[in-house]
């Protein structure tokens, strides 16, 4: 009996145009790889990412493109052959790919989403080489005619153009309003031939965490292609057996139902530790081991929690995991590159590692993007961040004709099966604003109408993909795991705030509504919202062809305009700036600094705002916070809060603090009182601060809240006092601590006062917020003459001060090595706030940035 052997075909690689007769194969960039990685590398084409040579490059996306490598024959003996199974496995090709295998066509593919594993036993020589070649069609043309095709559905979209609709690839190809238009074709993941008598051809497991959380039941299962029957199962933790059971496989199937006592469950970070088991599989055959497979897991108990709350309409839309509800707040995730093949196991973690830093609970993998890399997954295991992940369909009416739904259904059960494992994993949603489109163009849903056949002769066939054919997979591979028709998605309406997720783009789209009054904008759970902002100074000359010395190296120039994809994002920038800030698009690095500040202070607004709904049992109002977005997949001025290089924004700043475990919320109101229901001239302004605490620990604690307030212009303290002693702030909610006018001398001097909140414990400062007249453009702030940033002298901190209230201080430093754990503080006079820093040391040079330095 052979023993299972993988043997990658990933050496010797070539590629050409097809079609071409002046194209000769060249040697490829890497394996696996894409079409403009390869002529990149063989300087056929410049970099995409640089000025406007997306332009330049469109025509790759619209010709067929060869890959051909050869392998040499597996040595068998006679008697092997006669048992053994040769398999060649692709796990992705990047999308229409015709594979002919020693001048023989083995496979057509039609989705970049589908691993396939062709049978080649007959097709392998008996020795010697074997010539294995690849055309890849264009998607974009195939697509078109697809639509042509199928003139009676409904074609339309957002973003790209109808026929990326018809094309299961990913929908990010075709443009979006923060991408490119890059159609890659080519073998996008690894390809590997496999020798076999038998094999365990997956293995994966279902597991219910009793509420009790002390035992766990755990139902290993492997499937077994071949003659081979017996399985032993073994379960372990940190290299030590927990469990151990052989079994015999039946029709290909083997289980065992384990019971694990005192489990160590898997938390998300900061509520527990990240405990991973191991699962293997051993196929055996008499004495001989001939396949194993291995899959790490947690045991955690996941619920997604709707139910209706106390004093509000609706339901409650929030995870608990192990008996603990977690108030979400997090980011969605696009593909971290237009060329995902070069995206290394190191980046994934990386991005992992910088919402994990950044205070995040959550990433929401978004449905025009792919199914990630197992790479991205292990990260959040191991570092404890929850994924909800979308199925992938975005902005659009999808077809629903024969062959589009089966490639969608194996899709479906494909992926789900590849990403089952994994703990971090706790939501699947069937799609990405389809619904929204749906309610946008008008279309067909009655959703009281539960016929599924039905929907296919409506306007909006993909209610039969999101309501039948992914809940059907969801149900039958992943039981334990919640599955979500869409996001956004309530029920009858998308933009319901009291049932469901809610995308809320009021501010930036729609309705243009002030960031201030994101406390009226709230949902159950807003799992996305967002403001743009330029990227680092260096990300901006990394895209411009003469880097610093570039003549478009200013904020309007068109060059920077092209790398901005979002369709009227001049006027909406300016918008945002206009209303709040005091700005000027010259020097570029003031304005770069001017909209970095406009989104950190948005988007701060928006966790500060909703996060005081988390209001404890029974009042979760809002149960999550998922800004879009967290990355990009180029050098671009989009919504992102970390740039294409992994450089944060200010706004990855504020929202960690937003996040921190113990944090305080400000805000000011005015209220306009006439004497009487005539009067013009008559009317009483009060200016009134409202302040509460967010406890996102698990412990009660109490705490000492001090009020103090600034003189604006003169830097004087006008009012200091502890206002509440030994204040109770109960666990894993937001509690109201007092609200009262701001504390002014003289009246009118609300304009002029910055109004500076604490929190303290044992004499130690747990949490401040510093909260401001706005708009910010009216505060006639000054210039102060003491600013200081000096490093500490063990080199972990940069202690900030100043003598006058000061907006926004950036700490900044050219070494890139130089990481930041905070930055874009606000300052008040007799304060240090102390930023830690990594890689800093007495030469380094810092300087700083605020609000009104230029």
């Amino acid at each position: 009996m052979s023993k299972h052997t993988i043997i990658p075909i990933d050496k010797n690689w070539t590629f050409k145009q097809a079609e071409n007769k002046d194209s000769k194969f060249l040697p490829v960039a890497q394996f696996p790889t894409n079409v403009h990685l390869d002529l990149i590398a063989n300087n056929i084409i410049a970099d995409p990412f640089i000025g406007k040579n997306e332009n330049d490059v469109q025509w790759i996306g619209e010709v067929p493109w060869i890959y051909k490598t050869t392998f040499p024959s597996p040595s068998l003996s006679e008697k092997d052959r006669a048992t053994v199974k040769a398999v060649i496995a692709f796990d992705g090709l990047d999308t229409y790919a015709t594979v002919v295998l020693n001048g023989k066509e083995i496979l057509k593919t039609e989705s970049m989403f589908i691993p396939e594993r062709v049978d080649v036993t007959k097709f392998l020589k008996k020795e010697g080489d074997n010539e294995l070649e690849i055309t890849f069609e264009s998607a974009y043309l195939k697509g078109c005619a697809i639509v042509e095709k199928y003139p009676d559905h409904h074609w339309g979209c957002w973003n790209g153009d109808t026929s990326r609709l018809a094309v299961r690839k990913a929908q990010y190809h075709w443009g979006w309003d923060w991408g490119p238009t890059l159609m890659t074709c080519g073998p996008w993941r690894p390809i590997n031939l496999e020798i076999f008598s038998s094999r365990i051809s997956d293995l994966y497991f279902t597991s219910n965490v009793d509420k009790s959380l002390k035992s766990a039941e755990f139902v290993a299962k492997a499937d077994v292609e071949g003659s081979a029957t017996e399985i032993k199962f073994d379960i372990s933790l940190d290299g030590k057996e927990v469990a151990t059971k052989t079994v015999k496989a039946e029709k290909g199937h083997a289980s065992h139902k384990f019971q694990i006592d005192d489990p160590a469950l898997w938390f998300p970070i900061r509520y527990g530790k990240q405990p991973l088991y191991t699962v293997t599989a051993i196929l055996v055959e008499g004495t001989a081991e001939i396949d194993t497979q291995s899959k790490k897991f947690g045991l955690r108990r996941a619920e997604l929690i709707q139910r209706p709350m106390t004093d509000q309409p609706g339901t409650t839309f929030f995870f608990q995991i192990n008996n603990i509800p977690v108030f979400c707040g997090g980011s969605d995730w696009i593909p971290a590159d237009n060329f995902i093949p070069r995206i290394s196991k190191e980046k994934y973690y990386d991005w992992v590692k910088l919402v994990a830093d950044g205070n995040q609970f959550m990433i929401r993998v978004w449905g025009g993007g792919i199914f990630e890399e197992q790479a991205f997954y292990d990260a959040c295991d191991e570092l404890g961040i929850l994924v909800w992940q979308d199925f992938m369909f975005g902005c659009g009416n999808y077809p629903g004709f024969p062959e589009f739904l089966a490639l969608v259904k194996t899709e479906a059960e494909e992926n789900v099966k590849l990403l089952r494992h994994h703990p971090s994993i706790i939501i699947w949603a069937g799609n990405n604003e389809d619904y929204q489109y749906q309610e946008s163009m008008g279309l067909t849903y009655d959703f009281d109408n539960k016929d599924s056949e039905s929907w296919l002769k409506t306007d909006f066939p993909a209610r039969y993909i999101y309501e039948k054919i992914l809940l059907d997979a969801c149900n039958e591979l992943i039981p334990d795991t919640f599955y979500h028709f869409g996001s956004p998605w309530g029920g009858k309406n998308t933009t319901d705030p009291t049932i469901g997720d809610l995308h809320q783009w009021n501010v930036w789209h729609g309705s243009q509504e002030k960031y201030q009054n994101f406390d009226k904008l709230v949902g159950r759970f807003v799992s996305e919202f967002g403001m743009e902002a330029f990227p680092n100074i260096k990300t901006i000359e990394a895209f411009l062809p003469l880097g610093k010395d570039d003549p478009d190296r200013f904020a309007q120039s068109s060059t920077v305009d092209f790398h901005n994809k979002a369709d009227g994002h001049e006027r909406r920038i300016a918008l945002y700036l206009v209303e709040n800030f005091r700005y000027a698009p010259d020097p570029l690095e003031q304005f770069i600094y001017s909209t970095q500040l406009m989104q950190a202070e948005c988007l701060a607004s928006a966790y500060r705002l909703w996060k005081r709904q988390w209001k404890g049992p029974g009042k979760e109002y809002c149960g999550g916070a998922l800004v879009w977005q967290i990355n990009d997949c180029w050098p671009v001025t989009s919504w992102a809060i970390v740039d294409y290089y992994l450089r944060p924004k200010h706004a990855f700043y504020t929202v960690k603090r937003e996040m921190a475990p113990i944090s305080l919320g400000v805000t000011r109101k005015e209220h306009l009182i006439p004497k009487d229901k005539h009067t013009r001239a008559y009317i009483d302004k009060k200016t009134e601060i409202e302040i509460w605490g967010s406890n996102l620990t698990l412990e009660d604690i109490t705490a000492d809240v001090v009020v103090k307030a600034f003189d604006v212009i003169t830097g004087k303290e006008t009012y200091s006092k502890t206002i509440e002693s030994a204040f109770s702030l109960p666990s894993n909610r937001s509690t109201e601590i007092s609200a009262f006018a701001v504390p002014v001398n003289t009246a009118g001097d609300e304009s002029r006062t910055v109004v500076a909140a604490y929190l303290y414990s044992s004499g130690e400062q747990i949490a401040r917020y510093i909260n401001w007249p706005e708009p910010l453009k009216y505060v006639h702030l000054q210039k102060p003459s003491q600013l200081k940033a000096v490093l500490s002298a063990d080199g972990k901190s940069v202690e900030v001060s100043a003598e006058v209230p000061v907006k926004g201080v950036a700490v900044e430093c050219e070494d890139e090595s130089v990481v930041f754990g905070d930055n874009l503080v606000d300052l008040v006079p007799g304060e240090t706030v102390s930023i830690p820093v990594k890689g800093a040391a007495g030469e380094t040079v810092l300087t700083t940035r605020y609000l009104g330095m230029v």
